[in-house]
């Protein structure tokens, strides 16, 4: 709980008063690899903090998932568009590794907003990492090669590798696992 705070702390401040209030409505949950945290068709109930682990957002297919979003430690992860719309999500997401998640429900987070000062500035910071995340991608698809989309990802994360396995790589850059090895050995 003291990542979110801190992470809270460096970019607005919050009294102690209004962390109570907040820190009240998060609940502390750990999750084993590969576990659903929302299923397509289901209406994202939750903004999360990942304390510890990585979340992967991809849309489900027969043959193979199209992974679209990765969320990694000291990063909000939630179908966000499902989280403000209260409709149902055309998309999955799924834990990774093992993963310590700290929740706070959409009805608490009305609370947080309405009964404290800081309330929604933790909305628009949320509200924003997510924003920053998507459209990140959006201009990876834009003005990169998938080649670097490979290298931006593992500049930023370079353990990840170690942590998703290549097919969910290779759907997140845009290509197929063959075409991310060819990759792979030409950079090499």
């Amino acid at each position: 709980m003291e990542q979110i705070r801190n992470y809270f702390e460096q970019l607005v401040g919050i009294s102690d008063k209004d962390w109570g209030i907040f820190s009240s409505k998060l609940k502390k949950t750990d999750y084993p690899k590969k576990f659903s945290l929302l299923k397509a068709g289901e209406t994202e109930s939750h903004l999360s903090f990942i304390e510890k682990g990585v979340v992967r957002l991809f849309i489900p297919k027969i043959d193979n998932d199209l992974t679209f979003g990765f969320c990694f430690q000291g990063q909000f992860v939630s179908a966000y568009d499902s989280f403000l719309s209260r409709q149902p999500c055309t998309y999955q997401v799924e834990t990774m590794t093992p993963t310590t998640l700290w929740r706070i429900s959409h009805e608490d987070l009305q609370f947080v907003y309405a009964n404290t000062n800081v309330g929604n500035t933790i909305g628009r910071l949320a509200a924003e990492s997510q924003f920053l995340i998507k459209s990140g991608r959006e201009l990876s698809f834009l003005e990169q090669t998938a080649e670097e989309r490979y290298r931006e990802l593992f500049k930023k994360r370079p353990n990840l590798i170690l942590e998703i396995p290549l097919k969910y790589i290779a759907s997140y850059v845009g290509v197929t696992p063959q075409a991310l090895s060819r990759i792979r050995k030409r950079i090499s």
